[in-house]
């Protein structure tokens, strides 16, 4: 008990409302932030609600949790280059450290005994971990289990056949009461390629992108920069490179850039860059891991950045002119979003195959920053509504569930 409210609560026989995220996290920072935003938002629009995130993260706790939110580091796997996985626990298999995290995610479920329980982007969860914990919850009937979407997941064709795989759509039809897209249809449809019944398209939302704030009283950097983000950095060497090339051959390239290189940049490749980086003398300045890399949003006068969703959000957000590099392996999925963002006016995109990944493509779109539109002179109405969204259909459920309860 944390307050007089919920001791009350409790000598009244009432219960906080609890609200559990599942997030697998098997490789960068996009699930876990995510996550943790939404987390945020819940409690704070609800100061009775606790919110609990399951997560594989390997960098959980290098973050802070506001109040009523916290999190259970779930064993981590790591996902190779061919899109495969492998164990990060020492001894243990891919099959044994699954079924280890499958137990601690049932376990946990039992004992939080969430009312909403937010599964990110995975119907079954990773190799089909959560199916345990979602046959419990729905046989108890108590929890109202939500399926979140990001506005993009891959292309279709792709996607229907990877969702075919994993029975995920199958998952999908029996288990969950709504479907979230964190987006908005008229920008991007993911789930055009799936059978889904007319039933589950009749419960799904669009959201909105999920909004970013400032949640550090940090000032920026007082001198004009760019910020140069590969988001969690694992797959952001090609981009960095770029970067670091332009400015190499453009003396005269400017503004100075602040490069973020992300925790799971390859401790090789950063040495590299770091000679690099240090003959520039200070044009380009480099740090490894910021947890509050909205500050440098803020301020940046423009941002070079690869093209995940959670960076995405931060460049509508902060209403940044930005440059998305996208990838394009093992998912399409970056380059579908950094498209349509560009025929929108949103963004522009160094696209590998029709502008080359040449320095001097870097070099024209860093110069021409200053006259790309900001993005607020191409948002549509409910672009960056979502987190306000989310916590109403929290409520929503919250109350109808309360309502059956009361029957």
């Amino acid at each position: 008990m944390n307050s007089a409210g919920d001791m009350a609560a409790a000598r009244d026989g009432e219960r906080a409302p609890r609200v559990m995220l599942y997030s697998h996290d098997t490789f960068g920072l996009g699930h876990l932030r995510r996550s943790r935003a939404l987390a945020t938002a819940i409690t704070r629009a609800n100061p009775k609600i606790s919110a609990l995130i399951l997560t594989g993260s390997p960098v959980a706790g290098r973050f802070t949790f506001p109040q009523r939110v916290d999190h259970v580091r779930l064993p981590g796997v790591t996902k190779r280059s061919d899109g495969s996985y492998a164990s990060q626990t020492m001894g243990m298999g891919i099959e044994e450290v699954t079924e280890l995290r499958a137990g601690l995610i049932r376990s946990t479920a039992r004992q939080y005994d969430p009312d909403v329980l937010i599964v990110d982007k995975e119907p079954t969860g990773f190799r089909g971990e959560l199916l345990p914990t979602l046959e419990m919850l729905r046989e108890t009937g108590r929890a109202k289990l939500v399926l979140g979407l990001r506005d993009v997941l891959d292309e279709p064709e792709v996607l229907a056949a990877e969702w075919e795989r994993k029975d995920a759509l199958h998952a999908t039809e029996q288990f969950y009461d709504e479907i979230w897209v964190y987006g908005l249809r008229s920008v991007y449809d993911p789930t055009s390629g799936l059978a889904l019944s007319p039933e589950s398209q009749s419960r799904m939302h669009w959201t909105g992108y999920l909004k970013r704030e400032l949640t550090a009283s940090d000032e920026p950097p007082g001198d004009p920069y760019i910020l140069v983000t590969p988001g969690g950095g694992g797959d952001g060497k090609a981009m960095v490179d770029l970067v670091l090339s332009a400015y190499e051959q453009d003396p005269g390239l400017s503004p100075r850039a602040i490069l973020v290189y992300g925790p799971f940049l390859s401790g090789e490749t950063r040495v590299e860059f770091e000679t690099r980086v240090a003959a520039l003398n200070g044009r380009v300045e480099a740090v490894g891991f910021e947890s509050q890399i909205e500050t440098l949003f803020s301020g940046a006068k423009g941002v070079v950045c690869m093209g995940g969703y959670n960076t995405f959000c931060e460049v509508l957000s902060f209403d940044k002119r930005a440059v998305i590099v996208p990838r394009t392996v093992p998912r399409l999925e970056q380059w579908i979003r950094a498209k349509r963002a560009e025929e929108l006016g949103l963004v522009r995109m160094i696209d590998e195959w029709r502008d080359g990944l040449a320095p001097e493509a870097m070099i024209r779109a860093i110069r021409g920053l200053p006259d790309q539109p900001l993005p607020s002179q191409s948002i549509q109405d409910g672009l960056l509504d979502g987190l306000d969204y989310v916590t109403r259909r929290v409520e929503a459920l919250l109350s109808g569930q309360q309502q059956q309860a009361a029957q």
